[in-house]
């Protein structure tokens, strides 16, 4: 059966999937090619009639996805009300490094969140070169600029979805975490959501010359000047390739690009001081977040399904990592607070702390000291060798931990407690994006109430108290080329 809305731009006709009536592709900005490749977005030009909403959209330009067109900013909208209005409104921001989003990906289905009574509304931004590439001519973090255009069209579309345009929680993970966590800081983005649910909060924001260096270098697999005139004729794939080429080789720039050479990606948002002017932590401290309702948290075993990209590690390399950490607190620390972990496991938990366990937990405390109702998690609870990995709350979310991870092989006492902890974390979130409260005591630092998801969930005070005192006097800044 049917399901028409009429957005500001023209009628969109879906179908439904049970209860949940579903519109794919809908385009909340202009195709960014042409004259507009490398640019801010445009909005969506008007049409007449109906148009096709049964069909995914295109995914950006990325790897190991043939881009079929180039109608890259479209969004999907799951709702089980479409024109009523009043839900709560969940916007999802996915992760992949900066390198991948295509909702397409069957983990990020919204079915299971709209069906329990929220709308739910999951964008296509540009990642890789197209989005985050540093280029001379160009505007920077357009990734984040198409971000920015999807949260308007949310703004001036959703009641006609049934959604309450007041009532918007922007929910991010990994990458998409990092990205909500940019946008904080600039002023065009005030009232345009009202909660924020962040997972796994990346360390990874680049100083311009950083990102200068790394587009460089991108470019000159494809014997270019990382210059708009140069780029500007480059088919997408080519950069996609070359930008898979350079990180394929990654931990060789160690010397030069410090510690974001193990995390896989070559790219993250650039604190260019004009679309983003603050990291995170910073924008907290000024009181971007004052009066803001943030629920954030990060699974325990961050770094293990990354470990690869530290090599083979011996006693020696430990320190070599854990010394190329923006900041370090020093190899010392680590090895007193962990005296019994062998190489690989000192190495994988710094990495865990560095990359994303710290960055969230010194965001909870900057936030909260500043003036914002937080509500703090840790995800314990894991399975097979990879454990409480990251990303495993997000699929734990959407209810979709099932799908090509091995946990169907797992046996059936494991696959219950995935299911049961699956319809916590997912009435917990749905509750905080509906009224602003997921049921347990806010975060403050002396007591650290944390929800602590795992076989038997509870309060507790943050279960990574180690890594939290090894990290108490280094700040999270701006990472910097290394001359």
């Amino acid at each position: 059966m049917a399901a028409r809305v009429r957005t500001a731009s023209g009628t969109v006709e879906g179908d439904w999937a049970g209860e949940v009536a579903v519109f794919r592709g809908v385009r909340f900005a202009e195709p960014p090619v042409g004259s507009h490749r490398f640019g801010a977005p445009s909005p969506p030009a008007r049409w007449s009639g109906i148009r096709n909403a049964t069909t995914i959209g295109p995914a950006p330009p990325q790897p190991g996805c043939t881009t079929a067109g180039d109608d890259w900013l479209n969004l999907t909208v799951w709702t089980p009300s479409p024109g009523h209005n009043g839900l709560p409104v969940v916007v999802w921001i996915s992760g992949g490094g900066y390198l991948n989003c295509d909702v397409a990906n069957r983990h990020f289905d919204g079915t299971r969140l709209a069906s329990a009574g929220s709308v739910v509304v999951s964008i296509n931004y540009r990642v890789g070169f197209e989005g985050f590439a540093h280029i001379a001519g160009a505007p920077a973090n357009r990734g984040l600029l198409d971000q920015i255009a999807a949260l308007r069209w949310v703004q001036e579309n959703i009641a006609a979805f049934g959604g309450d345009p007041g009532n918007v929680t922007v929910v991010g993970q990994s990458a998409g975490a990092g990205s909500i966590g940019a946008l904080l800081s600039m002023p065009t983005m005030a009232g345009l959501f009202r909660r924020i649910v962040l997972q796994s909060l990346p360390a990874t924001y680049f100083s311009p010359d950083l990102a200068t260096d790394i587009t460089a270098e991108i470019s000159a697999e494809l014997g270019c000047l990382p210059k708009l005139d140069d780029l500007n004729n480059v088919a997408p794939e080519r950069l996609v390739e070359a930008s898979r080429a350079v990180t394929a080789r990654l931990p060789h720039y160690a010397k030069r690009w410090g510690a974001m050479a193990y995390t896989g990606t070559p790219f993250s948002p650039v604190v260019d001081g004009e679309i983003v002017q603050l990291t995170p932590w910073a924008a907290a401290r000024n009181g971007a977040l004052r009066g803001v309702e943030l629920l954030i948290g990060h699974t325990q075993d961050e770094f293990s399904l990354f470990a690869g990209n530290l090599g083979t590690i011996e006693e020696h390399d430990v320190d070599r990592v854990i010394s190329s950490l923006t900041p370090t607190p020093g190899a010392p620390r680590y090895r007193q607070a962990y005296p019994s972990d062998s190489p690989r496991e000192l190495g994988n938990t710094a990495m865990s702390d560095w990359l994303f366990r710290m960055p969230t937990l010194h965001l909870a405390e900057a936030a909260q000291a500043n003036g914002a109702n937080v509500w703090l998690y840790e995800l314990c609870w894991g399975f097979g060798s990879a454990g409480a990995s990251h990303g495993l709350d997000t699929l734990l979310l959407f209810g979709t931990a099932h799908i090509d991870t091995g946990l169907t092989e797992t046996g059936s006492d494991t696959i219950t407690q995935a299911e049961q902890l699956s319809e916590l974390i997912r009435a917990e979130h749905l509750s905080f994006a509906s009224g602003g409260d997921p049921g347990w005591a806010q975060y403050e630092p002396r007591a650290g109430p944390t929800r602590v998801y795992d076989t038997t969930s509870h309060i507790a005070n943050y279960p990574e108290d180690r890594s939290r005192r090894i990290w108490l006097d280094r700040s999270f800044g701006v990472l910097e080329l290394n001359w």
